[in-house]
C-alpha cells in the first residue's frame, strides 16, 4: 500500500513537471489571467461549467474567486452554473441535459464575460454546447480538458491541454491552475 501511494504521488509530480516546462500553457496561463483580469475590472463576470469532478473543479474556483482567497476584500462575480438543481433537472428533463449550459449562458452571458469550461475528456457535449453558445455571444471562451484530441480542440479562445490521459492527473492540475487564476487575479485587484 505505501508503494501505491508513493507511485501515485510520482505520477501527480510527473504530470506537473510537464505542465511546467510547457511554456505554451504557461504563455496561455498568462493570456488567461489577462483576459480575466480585464473583464473583471470592465463589470463582466465569470461563469464556470463542467460534469461530474470537472463540476465540483468549477465550482471550487467559482467560490475562490466570489469569497475570498488569500485576502479579505470584496466579492468578485463568478458563478458555477450547476448549483441551481431545479434549473439543472428541469431543463435536463424538459430539453436535455446537452442544454444546461447553453441555456443558462444564453440568460446570463454578456459580451466580454468568461467562460470557464473543465472536461476531462474535452467531448462533454453540454460543455461543448456551452462554449459554442458563449462564442456566438461575444464571450471570453477557456477550456481545461486533457491531452488527447477533443472536441474542445478548436473551439475556444484560450485552451490548456494537460499533458495526461489519466482523468485524476488532469483534474489535479486542473485545480492547480485554477488557484494560479485565483491568487494571481486576487494579487492584481486587490493591491
Amino acid at each position: 500500500m505505501f508503494r501505491n501511494i508513493i507511485d501515485i504521488i510520482k505520477k501527480n509530480i510527473l504530470t506537473t513537471e510537464k505542465v511546467l516546462k510547457s511554456s505554451d500553457i504557461l504563455k496561455t496561463i498568462e493570456g488567461i489571467l489577462d483576459e480575466i483580469i480585464f473583464a473583471l475590472k470592465n463589470n463582466k463576470k465569470i461563469l464556470l461549467c463542467g460534469n461530474g469532478g470537472s463540476a465540483a473543479d468549477a465550482q471550487h474556483i467559482a467560490a475562490e474567486l466570489s469569497g475570498r482567497f488569500y485576502k479579505d476584500r470584496e466579492p468578485l462575480y463568478a458563478e458555477a452554473l450547476h448549483v441551481n438543481t431545479s434549473y439543472l433537472t428541469a431543463v435536463a428533463n424538459d430539453y436535455s441535459y446537452d442544454e444546461v449550459y447553453s441555456r443558462l449562458i444564453k440568460a446570463k452571458g454578456r459580451v466580454g464575460d468568461i467562460l470557464i469550461a473543465i472536461s476531462t475528456s474535452g467531448n462533454s457535449t453540454n460543455v461543448i454546447k456551452a462554449i459554442e453558445t458563449a462564442n456566438s455571444i461575444g464571450m471570453i471562451t477557456i477550456g481545461l480538458t486533457g491531452g488527447r484530441q477533443c472536441l474542445m480542440d478548436g473551439i475556444c479562445k484560450y485552451l490548456i491541454k494537460i499533458p495526461s490521459e489519466d482523468t485524476p492527473r488532469i483534474q489535479e492540475n486542473h485545480i492547480l491552475i485554477g488557484h494560479i487564476i485565483c491568487e494571481l487575479v486576487e494579487g492584481e485587484l486587490f493591491i
